[in-house]
């Protein structure tokens, strides 16, 4: 059993001891101490008319099978707190985001674990701004919660309790008045797609865009059960159902969303994987193409960003993994896109956050106008190839040490140690770090071909292994 605390939040197995795990105990700490934050650093209903001049927390959730135990919890202990809390139910991650925004709310919390095994949980935490918190922020609210300093309400000062169900249809629309976002040339394309939502929360959210756009759409593991039909990661060893189904029914692109809809993968229209990391670099292209300007992407990231950018006569820069640190270096450089080779997509003109929506959007633009293939817009971009392989941490395992012992094997090349340790050769490029999410050591490689990829991770493998 595991119990996670990092920059992406609180997140864990269900089930087990309290203090290992993500149950009710600890899910009342950390909501307690999230509200605790939140209140010392000036929450106070600032803008929003129903709630007394209480401060409000947003919470909504994905559709996994513990969501709604944990929803009950997050959102009795926050009125315990003396907080109102306007629930959305099932909704996707950056509904959450922009809901915060759009109703001047206090805070949010965002119970999803996003790309995990539906064994996990987790609890995100949003600031007035419907943005993740920084660091330093959740250090504050783990500080908290170790020290368990929570003062609760008396019963005339309890929060109150609001349903909202308008949520969805503000965030489509939203998506469909970005300026860069044509719908009438999405309409007059007419694309048909195939779309796999994983069993959660793009099954109820993405057939509204779909509508809006006037595209023909065909839903995969479609029921928001969380009873994910695969493992929930978009990535093609993941995806070969929708692979099949793009191979034997005539569509123009397959679309692929994580159980909270912040990853986007597409496939082309012949049942090949676009590429994951190429959600973000065709997106950028588009939006570079009519904004000339700055993007940011994290270290794992694909160089073909890069390479886009200064094709559009602008700057790429290079953060730590993990979505707030990502832009918190968009904001700092003024990009007008960036996001993760994941399938994050960041585009500000909407938000600072991950949003499928927007990409989804843009891209199908960006496709309208072209009036290509998507097979042939890929062969456009960049070719790199990332070779993503894990290392599956031990209680002993001193990854630190492994990390210093690495930087020390390999000084003589371009090393990066802000996250992890990267390591820049002219033609290719290593990443080895302790991932946010889970307990492994992510070893990400780019090459110009996938078995040079690949062999230059299995090589860092090694010496981790040799140093274990």
């Amino acid at each position: 059993m595991t119990l996670i605390k990092s920059i992406s939040g609180i997140r864990g197995t269900i089930g087990g001891p309290a203090g290992d795990t993500l149950n009710p105990l600890d899910i009342v700490k950390f909501t307690s101490a999230y509200a605790t934050f939140i209140r010392s650093n000036g929450g106070d209903g600032r803008d929003a008319d129903f709630n007394q001049n209480r401060p409000t927390i947003v919470v909504g959730r994905d559709a996994r099978i513990s969501g709604l135990m944990v929803d009950s919890v997050v959102c009795g202990t926050l009125m315990g707190m003396g907080y109102d809390v306007v629930n959305i139910g099932l909704a996707t991650t950056p509904t959450t985001e922009l809901t915060v925004r759009n109703l001047g709310a206090d805070g949010g919390i965002i119970i999803t674990a996003s790309h995990n095994p539906r064994q996990w949980n987790a609890l995100k935490l949003l600031n007035r701004e419907g943005e993740f918190l920084t660091a330093v922020d959740g250090a504050q609210v783990l500080d908290i919660a170790a020290r368990e300093d929570f003062t609760y309400a008396d019963v005339e000062s309890l929060g109150h309790y609001i349903n909202c169900d308008e949520a969805d249809d503000w965030h489509v629309e939203d998506v469909l008045g970005l300026e860069l976002v044509d719908v009438e040339a999405v309409k007059n394309a007419r694309f048909r797609v195939c779309v796999d939502t994983i069993n959660s929360v793009g099954g109820i959210i993405l057939p509204k865009l779909f509508d809006a756009l006037g595209v023909e759409y065909t839903i995969l593991n479609g029921e928001p059960n969380g009873d994910f039909a695969h493992n929930p990661e978009p990535l093609e060893k993941n995806l070969q159902g929708i692979m099949d189904e793009m191979r034997t029914r005539k569509y123009d692109l397959g679309i692929v969303v994580d159980p909270d809809v912040d990853r986007l993968a597409f496939i082309c229209e012949d049942g090949k994987m676009f590429g994951e990391e190429y959600t973000l670099v065709s997106v950028a292209d588009y939006v570079l193409s009519h904004t000339p300007g700055n993007t940011v992407s994290n270290l794992s990231s694909t160089r073909a960003l890069r390479d886009i950018t200064e094709r559009h006569g602008g700057t790429y820069n290079a953060a730590a993994v993990g979505e707030v640190n990502v832009t918190t270096k968009m904001k700092e450089t003024g990009a007008v896109i960036g996001g993760e080779g994941n399938g994050g997509v960041i585009y500000p003109e909407s938000h600072y956050g991950r949003d499928a929506l927007v990409g989804i959007a843009l891209f199908l633009t960006a496709l309208a106008k072209k009036g290509c293939k998507v097979s042939e817009w890929r062969k456009e971009l960049p070719d790199y190839f990332i070779a993503k392989n894990r290392i599956d941490l031990t209680p002993s395992t001193d990854v630190d040490a492994i990390l210093v012992k690495v930087k020390e094997m390999f000084a003589d090349q371009q090393v990066n140690d802000i996250d992890g340790v990267k390591i820049d050769f002219p033609d290719k490029w290593v990443h080895l770090r302790k991932s946010n999410t889970e307990p492994i050591i992510r070893v990400y490689s780019e090459a110009p071909t996938m078995e040079e990829a690949d062999a230059l991770g299995k090589q860092l493998m090694q010496v981790v292994y040799d140093m274990q």
